[in-house]
C-alpha cells in the first residue's frame, strides 16, 4: 500500500477501505507518514469529503492511536456529554450531579481550558480541596459508590488527533465536516462511554456559526456514534450570547449551585434539562425524554440534584460547604459596573467578545503557561430581549486587578442596544438518530 495511491483515490471522490484508513493514521501517528503527504490527505478529504462508512472508520482509526478507558468495572450504562464550546457554558458542573441523582451513571473525564474560561477541572478548583487528579482504580470507586466522579484526563488518549490537528491548523483544513467530527468523536469514544449527547453550539460564539453547518456537523457526529455502537444523540443549541449570566471560574460554580437550587438563569436550567433528559433515557432509566425531563425536574424540586452535588464534592476532598458559604471560593478585591450609554431592548451580545472581557480580566489562558485567577470574571445582567435604561447595569466586572479599561471596552462592543425586542431560540433542534 501506498500513501501516493491513496491520495490520489480520494482526489477522485472514490471510497477508503478500512484498511486503508488505518494505514494512514497508523502510519502517520508512527511518524513513517510525512507531514506533505498527510497535508494532500487532508486537502483530498476537504475538497471531496468521505461516507458515513470512512468516516466511521476514521474516527476508531484515530480513537485506537492512544490509550483507551475501560469503564466496564462501572455498573450501569455511562453515558458522557460533550459540548462543542461557547461562553459561559457551565453545563457540566449541573448535569454530572443532577444526571447522577436519577442513578445514571456519570463518570466524567474533562480538560482544563484555553481561551474565555478555565475548563470544567479548573473550575472544580475553586472549591477548597477538590481533587481532580486522582487514581483510576479510585475514579471507578467513586463513580460506583456516588454515581458521579470529574477528573482530569491524564491518559495519552488519541495521538493521532493532536498530530492531524496541529497540521489541519497549519494546512486550511479545520474547517472539514469529517475532520472535525471525528476528530470529536474519537476523544468520547476512547473515553469509554456506552452512550453520547452531544450539545452542539450554533452562533456568534460558536466554532458554527450558522444553522445549517450545525445540523450537519450533529447529524455527522450522531451516525458516526451510531455506527460504532454507541448510542448517541444531539442537541443544537444557540450560543448567539453567552449561556446563563456568569462567565468566569468560581462564579459559574456559585451560579451552577443556584441553578441546582432552582434560582439558575431560565436558558442554562432549560438547556441542562434538554441534554439531562437524554442521558437519563440512554442511561436506560426513563421511557422517553418526557418523563426523563420529569424525572430531572423532580431531583431538582425535591433537592436530591443538590445533595447529590455536596456528596460528589465530599468525595474528592473538597468542602461541601460551598453550596451554601459561596465566600468560601476564591473572592475578587475589585468588582466594576459596565452601564448602558442608552435606553431600549437588548438586541445582541456578541459572546466572543464577552468571553475577551473575561479572559482580560484573568479568566483564562492567552496560552497553557497563563494562570487562571479563579475569581476574576463577569456577571451579565442584561440578555437579548430585557430591557435596558441608560445608566443601568449591563455587565458587572470581577477582578484582582483595579484596571477595567479594555476590558470594559469589550463589553460596550458586544452589546447592541436599540428598538427591537428579540425572543431568542435556545434549542434549535433535537436530533436523535
Amino acid at each position: 500500500m501506498r500513501m501516493v495511491d491513496l491520495i490520489v483515490k480520494k482526489q477522485q471522490g472514490k471510497e477508503l477501505s478500512k484498511e486503508e484508513i488505518r494505514f494512514v493514521v497508523e502510519g502517520y501517528t508512527a511518524g513513517k507518514i510525512p507531514d506533505y503527504q498527510v497535508s494532500a490527505f487532508a486537502m483530498a478529504i476537504y475538497f471531496k469529503d468521505m461516507s458515513d462508512q470512512e468516516r466511521m472508520e476514521l474516527t476508531m482509526a484515530i480513537a485506537e492511536s492512544g490509550d483507551q478507558i475501560d469503564l466496564s468495572a462501572i455498573e450501569g450504562v455511562k453515558v458522557d456529554k460533550h459540548s462543542t464550546g461557547g461562553v459561559g457554558d457551565t453545563t457540566t458542573l449541573i448535569l454530572a450531579p443532577l444526571v447522577a441523582s436519577t442513578g445514571v451513571p456519570v463518570a466524567k473525564m474533562s480538560g482544563r481550558g484555553l481561551g474565555h474560561t478555565g475548563g470544567t477541572i479548573d473550575k472544580l478548583e475553586s472549591i477548597p480541596g477538590f481533587q481532580v487528579e486522582i487514581s483510576e482504580e479510585r475514579f471507578i470507586e467513586l463513580v460506583n459508590q456516588n454515581k458521579v466522579a470529574v477528573v482530569g484526563q491524564t491518559t495519552d488518549i488519541t495521538p493521532a488527533d493532536k498530530k492531524l490537528y496541529a497540521l489541519r491548523d497549519v494546512t486550511g483544513t479545520v474547517d472539514s465536516l469529517p475532520l472535525i467530527a471525528s476528530s470529536i468523536m474519537s476523544k468520547k469514544l476512547a473515553s469509554g462511554a456506552d452512550a453520547i449527547v452531544l450539545d452542539v453550539k450554533v452562533g456568534a460564539g460558536a466554532f458554527m456559526k450558522t444553522a445549517e453547518a450545525a445540523e450537519e456537523l450533529a447529524h455527522a457526529m450522531v451516525k458516526i456514534g451510531n455506527l460504532a455502537g454507541c448510542q448517541t444523540m444531539a442537541i443544537i443549541s444557540d450560543m448567539s450570547q453567552p449561556l446563563g449570566r456568569a462567565v468566569g471560574n468560581a462564579l459559574e460554580v456559585q451560579e451552577a449551585i443556584e441553578t441546582l437550587k432552582g434560582n439558575g438563569p431560565s436558558d442554562l436550567e432549560e438547556l441542562c434539562l434538554e441534554l439531562g433528559s437524554q442521558m437519563v433515557y440512554l442511561g436506560g432509566k426513563a421511557e422517553d425524554l418526557d418523563s426523563a425531563k420529569a424525572l430531572l425536574k423532580e431531583k431538582l424540586a425535591n433537592g436530591e440534584a443538590l445533595e447529590k452535588f455536596k456528596q460528589f464534592v465530599a468525595a474528592q476532598g473538597g468542602d461541601p460547604h460551598v453550596a451554601d458559604y459561596y465566600t468560601l471560593m476564591p473572592q475578587a478585591a475589585y468588582t466594576h459596573e459596565v452601564v448602558a450609554e442608552a435606553d431600549g431592548y437588548v438586541m445582541n451580545i456578541v459572546a466572543d467578545h464577552i468571553g475577551v472581557a473575561a479572559m482580560l480580566l484573568g479568566a483564562g489562558r492567552a496560552t497553557k503557561e497563563s494562570e487562571i485567577d479563579l475569581a476574576a470574571g463577569l456577571m451579565i445582567n442584561k440578555k437579548v430581549g430585557e430591557t435596558v435604561k441608560k445608566g443601568e447595569s449591563l455587565v458587572t466586572l470581577y477582578a484582582n486587578q483595579s484596571t477595567f479599561n479594555e476590558a470594559e471596552k469589550m463589553v460596550l462592543e458586544a452589546y447592541t442596544i436599540g428598538a427591537e425586542q428579540i425572543k431568542p431560540t435556545l434549542i434549535h433542534q433535537t436530533i436523535t438518530e
